[in-house]
């Protein structure tokens, strides 16, 4: 046949460490029909400061594949939920073949069509606090890219038609394929009138969705006759592939028939006649009352096709049970994103017969329900048992309902099966079933009521069952309970949810407690920081006492909001927030930095209010363009100490001496100052991390504000031992020189009676 090849890609994304799955990278791809091989080329590279990162360390990348739904991760190896079903998915972890850049390859045969999701990630560091823009990052960026290869013309097998077909000596193999509609308990394939040098050479394959592998449902038509594959319990609603295949070393021309018999459960005695109208095309809704569901499905052309011919309906023997049971659907009730609840006609409470189960279907939308968790109850009414031994068993399968057998109810598998089992009894009346990001189609509840004997589980008489049942789509599990947030996410037009867990709980949920923070841990954290505060009390008198009074109402404003602000930023239980958390950060970042700039224009001996008008309001802007950058904060302080470094110097330059020219004033009060600034400076920088944020950043609070109260100047002290002296009256100079200015306590441009004036 003939091949094409698609190509995707996408854009790089910047991966992070692995803390929850919000944490992660995801990407979406769509696989079409008929694909035979699908290619993903896995790109990495690093970069650092707009350049390739050479010098950036190797870190592992573990990338996720899941076909349907977001992969269901847990690489930290925590405990999941109770009652959560876990799907599995297909992991690749990739190793450094270059120093920059490096390549991986993930091959897929006959991959099953449809959405495929890949989530990657970066391996769990140390949870260091960086502050944005103090040094070029490495960054590992990851693209991926997919190419896939897909047949044109595969042919059609029609139920009830015969299709003749010659493979020539050079031809390994034939394809085909056969849509399965809705309420179909069997698909049987026969090979027919196989004529080769060597009997029948041939292999009989078959799968659903994408074309058969190794490893498939497989019949060797040398050693059986009739060369039949049949398949019990099949898809509904799906394509399923057909692979004749030839012997290897088998020389010669191999001609055979191949046909395809659908047996309809609510005619278990016929295969499928292909002139039977469906109900699709008879618009004829399903019946509550019927016994037997009514068959869906295309139509075949009314035209034989080439090579087939019309065959008589072939009665089938069925075994029992393969008769289907009415399927009452839900109603869909959407109240948010991921936020849908399906209710049941005529319900909540369900009647199961003890002849026969009960099933019902909840449809998921592709792509927009896989993004949540779908969450399924079942509560037992035990009044309606009657004093019997009933267990109620409940199947949840994708696609096909499993309502075949007694054993099967009881675990809820079979050979080509397996679906999540829930069970309840006058013992346990309630269960739960939970599945983050589920496959997107229809899922089958089937609920059959069994009773306990000597000899196992068996059909009960005269009892009927009356269950409780809600199933509905959440966002998160539990909302992530009160030690976590569940948070809705976005990659492209995709939406899904996850939890982001904090006071040291993890897991899917945020159940798992085993590195968790204890309330006397919280308590202890929140007071530190809020408390760490207090140390502003000092910097306050000694501005007030000064006559700073402008200095002392900053340190207030910093003191109060930086109090509520760590109070309401606490990750835990332990906390209380008197505002909105946005304007409580905001006011404390502003007063942090109005602190350091009041501080320093005092200093300079300054007093013009438009530089503090001018501090407040670039300050602002800053905090505004980003909290968090490095020199949005840094720029404003750094033109303050210049404001400050420039005043210093012309007064130095006009005394021709150093100022503050006390050594004193340098050794006592402006070194250790500045000392205790820096080292605050090196530890917000360099030292805290998530683990020891708690008391290094209160040590921080404590460092800034003891070097306020080092470095604010002292207040101008009058002397009355000297009076103003007569100024002369002709030609010269007036040199007036303030003693308390030399000390480096009071401004130069403020004259006062204190100064000794000579000509």
């Amino acid at each position: 046949g003939l091949f094409v090849t698609d190509y995707f890609t996408r854009t790089p994304r910047k991966l992070s460490p692995f803390r929850s799955f919000a944490s992660i990278e995801l990407f979406h791809f769509h696989i079409p029909e008929d694909t035979v091989i699908a290619v993903w080329n896995l790109i990495t590279f690093k970069e650092q400061g707009g350049t390739f990162g050479d010098q950036c360390p190797d870190r592992s990348i573990t990338v996720y594949f899941r076909s349907g739904a977001p992969s269901v991760i847990n690489p930290l190896h925590t405990h999941f939920p109770r009652d959560t079903a876990v799907p599995g998915s297909f992991a690749l972890t990739l190793t450094w073949t270059l120093p920059n850049r490096t390549t991986g390859v993930f091959n897929v045969t006959s991959p099953l069509p449809g959405d495929w999701f890949l989530a990657a990630h970066l391996p769990k560091d140390e949870g260091k606090i960086s502050v944005k823009g103090l040094y070029e990052e490495c960054q590992y960026l990851f693209q991926p890219q997919l190419i896939v290869q897909r047949l044109l013309n595969i042919a059609v097998l029609y139920p009830g038609y015969v299709t003749e077909q010659s493979m020539a000596p050079h031809n390994r193999s034939c394809l085909y394929k056969v849509f399965v509609p809705s309420y179909t308990s069997r698909v049987l394939v026969e090979v027919l009138r196989c004529r080769g040098t060597e009997g029948c050479p041939l292999w009989l394959r078959m799968r659903a969705k994408a074309p058969p592998l190794h490893n498939s449902t497989a019949l060797d038509c040398r050693e059986h006759a009739p060369c039949q594959l049949a398949l019990d319990l099949p898809f509904w609603q799906h394509w399923y592939y057909v692979l004749v295949e030839k012997h290897p070393g088998v020389p010669g021309t191999v001609s055979f028939q191949v046909t395809v018999q659908l047996t309809d459960c609510s005619r278990p005695s016929l295969a499928r006649p292909p002139f039977l109208p469906s109900s699709a095309s008879m618009n004829m809704p399903h019946s509550f009352g019927s016994v037997g569901g009514l068959a869906l499905g295309d139509n075949p052309p009314l035209a034989s096709p080439n090579g087939t011919k019309h065959p008589v309906p072939i009665p089938t023997a069925s075994p029992a049970g393969e008769r289907c049971w009415p399927v009452r659907p839900t109603l869909r009730n959407e109240l948010d994103t991921f936020s849908v609840h399906f209710y049941i006609f005529f319900g909540p409470n369900v009647s199961v017969p003890p002849d026969r189960p009960a099933v019902f279907v909840i449809n998921l939308l592709p792509v927009l329900d896989s993004g949540g968790v779908l969450n399924l109850e079942l509560r037992l009414n035990v009044s309606s048992l009657c004093g019997e031994n009933v267990t109620v068993f409940g199947c949840l399968n994708h696609e096909v309902p499993l309502t075949s057998g007694d054993n099967a109810s009881v675990t809820c598998e079979t050979e080509s099966l397996a679906g999540f089992l829930l069970s309840v009894n006058a013992t346990a009346s309630l269960s739960r079933l939970r599945i983050p990001y589920p496959q997107t189609g229809s899922w089958y509840l089937s609920l059959r009521s069994l009773c306990a004997t000597e000899h196992g589980f068996e059909p009960c008489t005269n009892v009927t069952a009356e269950v409780y049942l809600r199933a509905y789509l959440s966002p998160c599990i539990n909302d992530c309970g009160i030690y976590g947030q569940c948070k809705l996410l976005r990659t492209n037009n995709y939406l899904y949810a996850a939890c982001e867990c904090k006071a040291g709980w993890n897991g899917w949920g945020c159940t798992d407690n085993a590195e968790a923070f204890s309330y006397g841990f919280q308590l202890l954290s929140t007071l530190l920081l809020c408390l760490s505060n207090v140390m502003f009390v000092p910097p306050v008198a000694i501005a007030v006492r000064s006559h700073y009074l402008l200095e002392a109402a900053v340190y207030i404003f910093t003191m109060f909001f930086s109090t509520f602000y760590h109070a309401c930023d606490q990750p835990g239980i332990v906390v209380f927030c008197i505002m909105e958390y946005d304007v409580l950060q905001f006011c404390d970042f502003l007063g942090s930095l109005m602190s350091v700039w009041v501080t320093v224009i005092a200093m300079a001996r300054l007093q013009p209010v438009v530089l503090y008008l001018l501090g407040a309001m670039l300050l602002s802007m800053a905090l505004q363009m980003d909290r968090h950058g490095l020199w949005n904060l840094l720029g404003p302080s750094l033109f303050a100490l210049g404001i400050m470094a420039v005043a210093w110097t012309a007064r130095t330059i006009r005394r021709r001496h150093c100022y503050p020219p006390t050594w004193k004033r340098w050794a006592f009060y402006l070194c250790p100052g500045a000392l205790i600034a820096a080292a605050a400076v090196l530890l917000y920088a360099f030292v805290e991390t998530e683990e020891n944020y708690f008391y290094i950043h209160s040590i921080w609070h404590l460092l800034i504000a003891g070097s306020v109260g080092f470095l604010l100047p002292p207040r101008t002290k009058p002397s009355g031992r000297l009076g103003p002296l007569p100024r002369r009256k002709g030609c010269g100079y007036q040199l007036c020189v303030n003693e308390q200015e030399e000390l480096g306590l009071v401004d130069p441009a403020v004259a006062s009676i204190n100064s000794i004036c000579t000509s």
